[in-house]
């Protein structure tokens, strides 16, 4: 039986908002990563094709805002709409490396009207299929003024031997329940998506490691003004000279003990790996396993609504 798993983290900078060069660089990270020999490739939430960070340096709220319709019309433009295949480079790529991938998209699908966009982060197993689409259940604070909520549909872990690996989004990590429902279809092996930022990634990761046994990956991104186009709407007025990071990363993997296995690495764009030995996550199950023998279901048990949400059902015919 296989013991071992090499991860990915890549930790890279979209070009912002800018779907098709950021889809190039996707694609030449997943090839650098084959050759690396990397097994499970991960990207941070929303880099395709950006995290929307004008929200908190502008008066995001203002209604009916020029400026903040332009940006947000600029935004959905360079989206993600699976069903047009706008993954399917990445898809074709998993199949030809044999390499499973987790990316965080601002999605807009069509079974939500085609126009409303989403934080997902969508599973692609290593023959090239997607398996699960999740939509951030709650968007955090000003995201909620550009994302919509999402649904339980993606609350799903996936077989990639020796592991079960399930992920959540940014701040999803931080709730208890979304957590146990990963636990409970059997998860070791959590993969957590944030923007860019050692804020969130250096407690919650050892944390989710400890309670869960488990290992954990969180994979930020990394943004400077730089990265930024020029022909970006309003982006004198929005960044100005801005010198300090948007994001400065933070990745980083635990391990089931809570210990660091690759400390947050800070600032700079890089393919982090590492192999995980699936012994050590039975060997931290001994004494604690949130779901299986220190639970009592007896006692509480969690009710999961997976049901993809939608405004309308149309009957056949």
């Amino acid at each position: 039986m296989k013991s071992s798993l090499t991860v990915g983290l890549a930790q890279i900078a979209p070009v912002f908002l800018d779907k098709e060069k950021t889809l190039a660089k996707i694609e030449a990270t997943i090839i650098d990563a084959s050759e690396r020999g990397v097994a499970l490739l991960v990207f941070g939430e929303a880099l395709l094709p950006g995290y929307p960070f004008w929200l908190a340096l502008t008066n995001a709220s203002e209604f009916n805002n020029s400026i903040q319709k332009e940006i947000h019309a600029h935004y959905a433009m360079n989206s993600v709409v699976i069903e047009n295949g706008d993954l399917k480079g990445v898809c074709n790529l998993a199949k030809q490396h044999n390499i499973a991938i987790y990316i965080g998209v601002i999605e807009r699908p069509m079974d939500r009207g085609g126009h409303s966009l989403y934080a997902s982060l969508v599973y692609i197993n290593e023959e090239g299929f997607i398996e699960s689409v999740h939509r951030k259940l709650q968007p955090t604070y000003e995201e909620r003024l550009s994302w919509s909520p999402g649904d339980g549909n993606g609350l799903q872990v996936h077989e990639l031997p020796p592991f079960t690996v399930g992920g959540l989004n940014c701040w999803e990590n931080w709730m208890p329940l979304p957590r146990a429902a990963l636990y409970g279809q059997g998860e070791n092996l959590h993969v957590a998506v944030w923007p860019g930022s050692d804020f969130n990634t250096k407690d919650i990761t050892r944390f989710i490691a400890r309670e869960s046994r488990s290992y954990v990956l969180s994979v930020s991104s990394v943004l400077k003004l730089s990265d930024i186009p020029q022909d970006f709407p309003n982006r004198a007025a929005i960044f100005g000279s801005l010198t300090t990071p948007l994001a400065n990363g933070g990745s980083c993997i635990a391990g089931p003990d809570g210990e660091w296995i690759v400390p947050p690495v800070i600032d700079k764009e890089e393919l982090i790996t590492a192999t995980l030995d699936f012994n050590e996550v039975l060997k931290e199950r001994q004494n604690f396993d949130p779901v299986g023998h220190y639970a009592r279901p007896d006692v509480t048990r969690l009710h999961v609504n997976r049901e993809r949400q939608s405004t309308i059902q149309l009957d056949k015919e």
